[in-house]
């Protein structure tokens, strides 16, 4: 396993954590707003149908979200076989918490912990991939 196959799926975990973000934005621009009902008079500004206005975008974002997480799902078995195989318990554990988890190199230093920095961490990764 190579550091570019690894932040390949690092970066895909980054993709659907943002597509999935935005189809939940989508979602909650699209849901039905109360009117105001507040007495006052106000002009017709015609029917606004937020949820047919953005059904296209919400559509195309599930599909991406869908077609991330099936990619990702064929290349997690590959990578946490291959973390599985790393006998070293801290470096198995930073490759899980980086690569896996998809967490920054600073969360996984300060989960790891025991003194260990963000280019400490690093550092332990790329050594041992070397």
């Amino acid at each position: 396993m190579t550091l570019q196959e690894l932040n390949q799926y690092f970066r895909r975990l980054e993709q659907l954590g943002k597509a999935r973000n935005l189809l939940a934005s989508l979602e909650a621009a699209a849901a039905p707003q109360s009117p105001n009902l507040d007495g006052m008079p106000r002009a017709s500004s015609g029917i606004s149908d937020s949820v047919g206005r953005l059904a296209a975008e919400i559509a195309d974002m599930r599909a991406r979200v869908e077609l991330l997480e099936r990619q990702a799902a064929a290349q997690y078995g590959e990578i946490a076989q291959y973390i599985e195989g790393i006998p070293d318990d801290q470096a198995r554990l930073i490759f899980r918490l980086r690569f896996l988890r998809g967490l920054s190199w600073k969360e996984v230093a300060a989960i790891v912990g025991g003194g260990n920095t963000e280019p400490g961490v690093k550092m332990i990764c790329y050594r041992y991939l070397s």
